[in-house]
């Protein structure tokens, strides 16, 4: 969810842009636009999404290894086990 204050400055700063003597968008409009939103967005704790697909990745295989050392002692778990049938020796 995004902070109120970045809303809040992105709604000012639009309805200044807008509300100028053209009311149609051109390319000095898109330009301060896209400025206001670069300067807000640099405000958040946000990663790139070149970083967010790296780890992503990392994400996934770590789970992968996980989910086999979760299975490696499961059956290790299961091949220790002593039978009960069997007198097992004084400790």
């Amino acid at each position: 969810m995004l902070p109120k204050d970045f809303i809040d400055a992105v709604t000012s700063q639009a309805s200044r842009l807008f509300s100028g003597e053209h009311s149609s968008p051109g390319p000095e409009l898109e330009k301060r636009v896209k400025a206001v939103l670069q300067s807000a967005l640099s405000k958040l704790d946000v990663v790139s999404r070149e970083e967010f697909d790296t780890q992503q990745v990392v994400l996934l295989r770590t789970r992968e290894r996980l989910e086999a050392l979760e299975k490696r002692v499961a059956d290790l778990e299961r091949t220790d086990k002593p039978d009960d049938d069997v007198p097992q020796p004084p400790a």
